[in-house]
């Protein structure tokens, strides 16, 4: 480990093994935090490296590994971070600007990737303007409409000027989805490209089932599990979810509603929903197993950028009930592997979740079908379309002037 006069900046550098890009990557959050952000920023870290690009990772120092090794795959540069108000276990950025001069000056980067737009994102985007670094950005959270969730709707026209602004000084932004793109578009963002997120298919599996599992539950072989996974928080629409498993135990007395996940919200469902099995956070291949226990799969959220629990309820073969847009939209053909309902209907979504609860035959057919599309969803091929995004941002700012770099990229992505 490299000691710095810096002392909130901590170095390991192992570089790969045939650099073919310097890139340097900056995210306010990534494992072992849990969320779709980090574990996406990770997949894509760890696929940058795998194909031997030399990747420098900005991230704030999480509170459990202050004194922990870095990674000896590639280099980690930790600065200090702070707890986010309402979720202790996560931590966000603090302006870092002097501190990334610094670090870029000695150790140039050819590209950089921006994450996250929090206070480190920020301190990063000037930093590479200043250095004349070409710079790249990922739009991953929908800030503007969870402010919404929070009586704080005053605030969603702030908020997007400000992603506005973040993000069209960059030379390209990487969405997931062409609705978002097009979302996005319309409010005034450029340079937009999209470039999906994969799902690990040997992980999320449905011969994960366990039926000791399901037995630990109180769940025989026959009843019916229906699965819900994320974030315990006002923003992921949960009101809709347990309005649904309400509905399907009046048809199905037997049923039961899994829940994966924490966070402010779980003593409230936990009260309305006393009978449900509150798993808590599960990561890996325990939370694989979550996944394949299960038969039907509800994502009442309206506030996704993607969902990758969306990705990981197809590969566990689970057939889906979900509002169409964001990942659904993206992955889920209609009644192919699931069902999508309009975006913002209630009833609707509680009409199908019911629907599927009570059709055995139709739930095994689009399982089946999910997990075959699951298998399409590659991580290889998607870091590469990635790849090919930050090395077209080297070219175009090698140039004096030229097209969007989004103008070249969106048939690619």
């Amino acid at each position: 480990m490299n000691a710095t006069p810096d002392s909130e900046l901590i170095v390991d550098h192992f570089p790969a093994a045939r650099r073919s890009m310097r890139i340097a990557c900056v995210t306010e959050t990534y494992p072992p935090e849990v969320n779709g952000v980090s574990l996406t920023v990770a997949r894509m870290v760890e696929g940058l490296h795998r194909r031997n690009h030399d990747v420098q990772l900005v991230r704030p120092r999480q509170a459990a590994e202050a004194d922990a090794e870095s990674s000896d795959r590639f280099q980690e540069v930790l600065l200090k971070g702070l707890p986010i108000p309402r979720y202790p276990s996560l931590r966000m950025g603090v302006p870092s600007k002097r501190t990334l001069i610094q670090l870029w000056t000695h150790h140039r980067p050819d590209v950089v990737h921006i994450a996250t737009e929090g206070p480190l994102g920020w301190s990063a985007l000037q930093a590479a303007l200043q250095l004349k670094l070409p710079v790249c950005s990922d739009f991953r959270t929908n800030f503007h409409t969870y402010s919404q969730h929070y009586g704080l709707g005053w605030l969603y026209k702030p908020i997007m000027a400000y992603l506005r602004k973040f993000h069209n000084r960059t030379l390209c932004t990487m969405v997931p989805t062409e609705a978002l793109r097009r979302e996005l578009a319309q409010a005034g963002f450029h340079n937009l490209a999209v470039v999906t997120r994969g799902v690990d298919t040997v992980r999320f599996d449905p011969v994960r089932r366990s039926e000791s599992l399901r037995s630990s539950w109180g769940v025989g072989a026959d009843a019916l599990v229906v699965s819900c996974v994320g974030r315990l928080a006002r923003e992921k629409n949960l009101d809709v979810l347990i309005s649904a498993f309400e509905a399907i135990v009046r048809e199905r007395p037997k049923a039961r509603l899994l829940v994966v996940g924490s966070g402010p919200l779980r003593a409230e469902l936990q009260a309305r929903c006393p009978e449900a099995i509150f798993a808590g956070q599960r990561t890996g291949d325990d939370l694989a197993a979550h996944y394949a226990c299960s038969d039907l799969f509800l994502f009442p959220s309206l506030s996704e950028t993607f969902g990758n629990v969306t990705t990981e309820a197809l590969a566990s073969g689970l057939p889906i009930v979900a509002f169409d847009y964001a990942a659904a939209a993206q992955v889920i053909a209609a009644d192919e592997q699931g069902v999508r309902v309009p975006f913002g209907d209630a009833e609707a979504f509680v009409r199908a979740a019911v629907a599927l609860a009570l059709d055995g035959p139709r739930r095994e057919r689009l399982g089946r079908a999910a997990r075959a599309r699951a298998t399409e969803l590659d991580w290889e091929s998607i870091v590469q379309r990635f790849e090919g995004v930050l090395a077209g941002a080297i070219r175009q700012a090698a140039l004096p002037s030229g097209l969007p770099l989004a103008s070249g990229l969106r048939r690619a992505a």
